[in-house]
């Protein structure tokens, strides 16, 4: 194998595939990158055999071949290059020589054939959706999922196609947050399944503010193919989790007596100087509700207290509630939202924050002191 490539190129494509690879592995080829340059690119690919991400950059290939290198090594050494571009030639022992300007290495590598192989994709139809859409949805209920490994069904996000319509939901059982899209889907396209956490993750990292990205999903692995303006798609496989997801649909109240509307930012704030006041052990802040009023209290013992004062437009009856002001933060911070909706019943009823738009999210109240 014998190459030239763009250093701009050969970082982006290493660090779309990188992050997935452990830093302790029980198998050394799990901590190499597969590089296979044919044609007018070479693709690079990395996997935990959970998770395989792949993905093609251009370069001036004037041998074809394969090799698999250290990734991390081989991120260090591009990313310290001065020269602009690089050529990487591979002998028949598997080891890559990379000159660069003045810059001269030689790296050991492990046979391509030792990798393991591509995962099959199925024959399932994708659905489309803007890059964007799916950021919005991922970051609206991945700071819900659980990572209580005892209750591994909860330990990624709830997917399902169904009826023209995506839905994510995400639970640790004390909290569940919800949010769906209109999408173009086919009956043979339907499915419900969990997409674990360490997916998720990566996917919040690649998926950008423009481009598209299609999905698709099997019985026991799902894909999702990013087409960005620039260079070629990355390709996400992963294996899904495997059980059945809860009924969340029980969990969420179908009435409550008032709804608050609230600004979102000023909440954010209020609630921050708050949760400085609470510790490990006392950690709930309180919600007081009176005519044009929210008072946000916290008293920790050994600790002091604090109270904070908004006014605001509430004509219901006088109304106290307790949560973990993490939880609720956690979710302020995910919207971009000025105005928020906070539905309560009484202090022992689960409070539903939802906002103009396709999400929703329970939170469990606390014991109040």
């Amino acid at each position: 194998m014998k190459l030239t490539i763009a250093k701009e190129q050969i970082t982006n494509g290493l660090q779309a595939v990188q992050n997935i690879v452990g830093t302790r592995t029980t198998l050394p080829i799990l901590s190499n990158v597969l590089l296979r340059a044919s044609g007018e690119q070479v693709e690079l690919t990395a996997t935990d055999l959970d998770v395989t991400i792949s993905c093609g950059v251009p370069a001036r290939v004037e041998r074809p071949g394969a090799i698999t290198l250290p990734v991390k090594r081989l991120f260090s050494i591009v990313r310290e290059l001065s020269a602009l571009e690089l050529e990487l030639e591979v002998d028949d022992k598997n080891q890559c020589s990379i000159r660069a300007g003045g810059s001269f290495f030689k790296v050991y590598g492990l046979p391509a054939e030792d990798f393991p192989p591509p995962a099959k994709l199925g024959e399932r139809p994708p659905v489309t959706l803007p890059q964007a859409k799916v950021r919005a949805m991922l970051r609206k209920t991945s700071f819900a999922v659980s990572s209580d490994e005892t209750r591994y069904v909860l330990n990624g996000i709830f997917v399902s196609l169904k009826e023209h319509k995506l839905t994510m939901v995400a639970t640790d059982g004390r909290r569940l947050a919800l949010t769906d899209e209109e999408v173009d889907a086919t009956v043979e396209s339907q499915a419900e399944v969990i997409v674990p956490t360490k997916t998720i993750t990566e996917l919040n990292r690649l998926l950008q503010d423009k481009g598209e990205v299609q999905m698709a999903f099997g019985e026991n692995q799902g894909w999702f193919r990013l087409l960005n303006e620039k260079g070629d798609p990355i390709l996400v496989v992963s294996k899904l989790v495997d059980g059945a997801y809860p009924n969340y649909r029980q969990v969420i109240p179908a009435e409550s007596r008032e709804r608050v509307s609230l600004p979102r930012e000023e909440l954010l704030q209020a609630l921050r100087r708050a949760e400085i006041m609470t510790s490990d052990k006392n950690n709930s802040v309180k919600l007081s509700f009176s005519r044009n009023n929210l008072a946000i209290t916290a008293n920790t013992p050994e600790v002091g207290e604090v109270r904070e004062s908004m006014a605001l437009n509430y004509k219901g009856a006088d109304l106290a509630v307790a949560f973990n002001p993490v939880f609720l933060l956690d979710a302020l911070k995910a919207l971009d939202n000025d105005e928020v909706f906070l539905e309560l019943t009484d202090e022992l009823s689960p409070g539903v924050l939802k906002i103009n738009g396709p999400f929703l999210y329970v939170i469990m109240p606390m014991r109040m002191n």
